[in-house]
């Protein structure tokens, strides 16, 4: 916290401010900041106080005294395609890069390390949802759809396709949303994992 308490004066110093007019700031009485450095009190910044500071010195809150941002996931990016169509003959699954995403969004998601990939969706089976050339999240450790329907990746045979998916009755239900869209063919199913999120440009 000494550190914290240096860095603080160090930055004050460095803009050409001072401590009672960053107070003011906060919201808190002018000698709020001089006591914190000075006296020690309060022994921590507040969360909130920590990240107005940060935010006006644009630096990161653990220079203040805050934990460390947590990294970015680092997601596998695949050359296959989930087809939203007929389905895309997949001989192999080749990694041609990786993407970072937000650690907030990865916790939301729930997604842990090295159980989701980015594909690309093919075809418009799934539209208005999911468009040709969106790159969607799948997480490959939910493999088991429940009685309501969600979208999943699945693979029939070596063919491998985004389709709504339920099970009933321990039977699975493939389904496309536009109704449009040819039937999914009776054959056994390999569920691949839950599409988490969809990543799209601006059309």
């Amino acid at each position: 916290m000494t550190d914290a308490r240096s860095r603080l004066m160090t930055l004050t110093e460095r803009r050409g401010t001072n401590l009672s007019a960053l107070s003011r700031m906060l919201g808190a009485n002018v000698a709020y900041l001089q006591q914190y450095v000075r006296r020690g009190t309060p022994r921590v910044l507040p969360d909130r106080h920590r990240a107005m500071l940060a935010a006006f010195f644009g630096v990161g809150e653990e220079e203040l005294g805050g934990a460390a941002a947590p990294a970015a996931m680092l997601l596998p990016r695949l050359d296959v395609f989930a087809s939203a169509g007929p389905g895309a003959l997949v001989d192999t699954e080749t990694l041609i890069g990786t993407e970072a995403i937000d650690p907030a969004l990865a916790r939301t998601l729930d997604l842990k390390p090295g159980m989701a990939a980015i594909v690309r969706v093919r075809g418009d089976s799934m539209a208005p949802g999911l468009l040709d050339g969106d790159h969607i999240v799948v997480d490959r450790a939910d493999t088991r759809p429940g009685p309501r329907a969600a979208v999943y990746v699945i693979r029939q045979a070596d063919v491998l396709m985004v389709k709504r998916v339920a099970c009933v009755s321990s039977r699975l239900i493939v389904t496309s949303d536009n109704p449009a869209a040819d039937s999914v063919p009776d054959e056994p199913v390999v569920v691949v994992g839950r599409v988490v999120w969809q990543m799209r440009r601006w059309r």
